[in-house]
């Protein structure tokens, strides 16, 4: 290995988080190599032009050596990862990348943001939120923020981190949910609607991830919490009368033209630039988080009525005057749900063509899918689609359509497990006073949508 600087190596280093993380780690001044046996854009070229990008995407036991500083371990490894296992015999230091992060900070106020859904929305927006009004602050977000270059800053200085946390294991050799591992001073509680299905097999077993989220938090903790959701205010109910627990409800607000306003406390109205119920719970959550921080409300909602949304969360890709390609991470069947209705809402008297990938370990479970029945009701023209190659790497049991479409309760959706045959019908659709809106917390095989409208 031709270099005298420390090394860190990154199990699985195509992750959103991992690869940020890497090229977080060479900034820093460490030499760091990666593997993985599948990388998408943008982390593909991301890692590319850093100089980290694996020649070949298998994994490869003779970049672990005894001089190897330390190996992070993202969540797509398997336990019986090869790598793995020879860091292990070496006995390297090795850290899940939840980990990695708590040790950088250890001496800040960490601010996580747990839930269902929302958990990238919430922390963007006060990452936007920080920004406007010249905080120094460290952020970990799983989406792309506008204003902000990475999706991860660790520094010395900042004395604050914004960590979206989710509840999933944390690695294959650590199964403590990445929100635990964090250590939050003050939590975030959006919603809980069961998930996950491969870590936690029954709704019980996923609700107890949450409730040691909220158990876990210091005594001069905050818990901030959605209200109107019956399971959060049920997990919320574990919290300690020690903890300050404070619960939150959309934002009160009107909609004139198309356009949602925010109404402050002197009556003043803030355009805003987002919209859908989910998104005003959202920026509710996010200004509980912001006065605790000490900012004012009427500086948040300056702020706020700027915010565009987060990367892939109902990011609009294309528009025209009668027309938008909305792209949302939605995955989850609540998250499916609210998702569609809000662009349907919002735009009532326009079509509605919603399609979604399943992706996920839960969404591709023959037990989970019925979870989905109703979820594309909203929409006006629904399509899904799965690939069996994702059902081979994660190592599950082969999918039929005829499941999912008896899982969704719907014969008017169409399922596709060839993704030319999506292309190809959706290319024939008339978009004319249309939105089309596509979902998934993956790629559509690299599905160029720009090509969709060509």
């Amino acid at each position: 290995m031709q270099s005298s600087k420390k090394h860190i190596h990154f199990i699985a280093v195509g992750g959103s988080i991992m690869h940020n993380l890497a090229l977080d780690a060479q900034k820093k001044g460490y030499f760091v190599t990666g593997s993985d046996d599948e990388i998408f854009e943008p982390s593909r070229s991301r890692l590319a032009q850093a100089g980290i990008l694996p020649e070949k995407l298998e994994w490869n036991t003779d970049i672990i050596t005894p001089e190897t500083e330390m190996v992070i371990v993202g969540m797509h490894t398997h336990a019986d990862n090869p790598e793995l296992a020879k860091a292990e015999k070496l006995g390297l230091k090795i850290y899940s990348y939840p980990q990695y992060i708590r040790e950088h900070s250890k001496n800040k106020k960490r601010i996580v943001i747990g839930g269902s859904h929302g958990k990238s929305s919430v922390t963007s927006m006060i990452m936007h939120v920080l920004k406007a009004c010249n905080y120094d602050f460290d952020y970990l977000v799983g989406a792309k923020v506008e204003g902000f270059s990475e999706t991860i800053k660790l520094t010395e200085e900042a004395k604050i981190i914004v960590i979206e946390g989710d509840e999933y294991a944390s690695a294959p050799f650590d199964k403590t949910p990445k929100f635990l591992a964090y250590q939050a001073n003050i939590a975030v509680i959006t919603g809980v609607a069961w998930d996950h299905i491969n870590i936690y097999p029954t709704y019980q077993d996923y609700i107890n991830a949450f409730q040691k989220f909220v158990e876990n938090l210091p005594k001069d903790g905050t818990l901030i919490y959605c209200q109107s959701d019956k399971e959060v205010q049920e997990v919320a109910n574990f919290a300690s009368q020690h903890i300050n627990a404070i619960p939150y409800q959309a934002h009160k607000h009107e909609i004139l033209n198309g356009i949602t306003y925010l109404i402050g406390q002197g009556k003043e109205k803030f355009a805003l630039k987002i919209f859908g119920d989910h998104n005003l719970q959202n920026i509710a959550a996010a200004k509980n988080v912001c006065t605790q921080i000490g900012i004012k409300e009427k500086d948040f909602l300056n702020a706020i009525s700027s915010f565009k949304g987060a990367g892939k969360r109902l990011e609009r890709v294309i528009e025209t005057e009668d027309f938008i390609l909305f792209k949302d991470y939605a995955h989850a069947p609540s998250k499916v749900s609210a998702t569609t209705k809000a662009v349907k809402a919002q735009f009532e008297d326009r079509k509605l063509v919603a399609c979604l990938e399943l992706h996920t370990y839960s969404s591709l479970n023959k037990e989970f899918l019925p979870l989905y029945k109703n979820s594309l009701n909203h929409a006006d023209i629904a399509f899904v689609y799965f690939n069996p190659k994702a059902l081979a790497l994660k190592r599950m049991p082969d999918l039929d359509k005829t499941s999912v479409q008896k899982a969704f309760g719907n014969d008017k959706i169409i399922i596709f497990d060839d993704i030319n045959a999506l292309k190809k019908q959706l290319k024939n659709l008339d978009f004319e006073n249309s939105n089309l809106l596509m979902m998934s917390s993956g790629t559509f095989d690299g599905l160029d949508f720009e090509e969709l409208l060509a």
